[in-house]
């Protein structure tokens, strides 16, 4: 399969929305691109632990699986502010069919030598290829859904990309990690989904230019849509990273503990559909102010349930789906104000405050919990609060 040439240029050119009226031709791009959000995610969760485990099976420590870990962040940080230049100079089919096959390419190499040195270059380009799926996969499906769908779909797009999150540590599992197979078997993966973009239902806007020269300035254009990601990320690294812990120091069992996390993730991939859903017949302003509420209010709840188990399960469910339903319905309504160019830039910045998030949030839960045995539901309900103000002061923007 080779790139996009000339001969499909018009093809590219057609507009950058669907009529409702043809839900046919609406719903193949629509299936194709959410189906990218679950291949990302499937990258993510195999990933990880493929790779965390097999450093462990060799000897090395937890600085170095850090260390390890980083290059891949890193690789996302870095191609962050060239998304727009990229998005404009080969457009979005062209370049996540390139970074598809790139990646896939990338995973092929892990398996051929002995030493672990290369890994480091190669996860560097893993994770700027799976920055480039990630954004414009995103940001093309946000511009080609009709606002009074939008909610649904950017909901059910992060809903598949939980499920391969969750799913890559389960096909692990079944193919195990000694051998090839789970580098070939998910390269084969991503090898599939480049030969889908180029499907010819899917069809794409003319590149087009962001109007600011400058990624900067897009901060005061989306500063809810930006903020929204960087509480995601920071709460999102810090829950998984400690709640289990957090519920252990409360009295659990380890295994109880794990099943709270568990069942916290699962209701960020259940609820986001039907917020979405909610956000297409309501104000998406006020949803958010709403959800960013009941995610301050059920934090706060966190010491007073810990205890009764019963209690701490539905709690932890409910909290995470209007939680990370914020991203959701701030990303929709950042893509029925902004189109092209303009919306590929917010998403490069959003994927820089993620970047950032990521970082930062691990560091300042674990200062929080050594300052108080309940610090990780005080930091959560304090961020989760601030953001809530957000949008009543923010009045004319995303």
């Amino acid at each position: 399969m080779s790139c996009p040439d000339t001969a499909n240029t018009m093809k590219d050119r057609m507009p950058d929305h669907v009529s409702p009226s043809n839900p046919r031709i609406q719903f193949r791009p629509t299936a194709t691109l959410t189906f990218m959000g679950l291949v990302f995610g499937l990258v993510m969760g195999l990933g990880a632990p493929l790779f965390t485990l097999d450093l462990a099976d060799r000897g090395y420590g937890a600085s170095m699986v850090a260390a390890n870990s980083m290059m891949q962040a890193l690789g996302a940080l870095g191609i962050a502010p060239f998304m727009p230049r990229l998005a404009t100079y080969l457009g979005p089919r062209r370049a996540i069919f390139l970074a598809l096959m790139g990646a896939g390419m990338t995973l092929l190499l892990f398996p051929l030598g002995h030493s672990i040195w290369p890994w480091f270059p190669l996860r560097v380009l893993l994770g700027a290829f799976c920055e480039v799926i990630l954004v414009l996969s995103e940001s093309w499906l946000n511009q080609i859904t009709d606002n009074h769908a939008r909610g649904r779909v950017m909901g059910l797009y992060n809903t598949l990309l939980f499920v391969g999150i969750a799913m890559g540590p389960a096909l692990l599992s079944l193919t195990g990690r000694q051998g090839n197979l789970p580098f070939f078997g998910t390269a084969a993966l991503l090898l599939l989904a480049a030969t889908l973009t180029q499907a010819p239902w899917m069809v794409v806007p003319p590149p087009a230019a962001p109007t600011r020269h400058r990624l900067w300035r897009y901060l005061a254009l989306a500063p809810i849509a930006i903020t929204a990601t960087l509480l995601i990320a920071m709460l999102d690294a810090a829950a998984t990273s400690f709640l289990a812990l957090y519920a252990i120091q409360s009295g659990w069992s380890e295994r109880a503990a794990t099943l709270l996390l568990s069942v916290m993730l699962l209701g960020a991939t259940v609820m986001q559909v039907p917020i979405g859903w909610i956000g297409d017949r309501t104000n998406r302003r006020a949803l958010q102010i709403i959800l960013a509420l009941l995610a301050c209010g059920g934090a706060l709840l966190w010491p007073l349930v810990m205890h009764q188990p019963v209690l701490a399960y539905p709690l932890m469910f409910v909290w995470d789906g209007a939680f990370a339903s914020l991203y959701s319905v701030a990303m929709a309504a950042a893509g029925n104000r902004y189109r092209d160019g303009d919306l590929i830039a917010i998403y490069a910045l959003c994927s820089l405050a993620w970047g950032l998030g990521s970082f930062t949030g691990p560091a300042i839960s674990a200062a929080a919990m050594q300052a108080s045995p309940h610090g990780l539901a005080l930091f959560a309900a304090t961020l989760c609060g601030l953001f809530a103000l957000l949008p009543l002061i923010l009045k004319k923007s995303v």
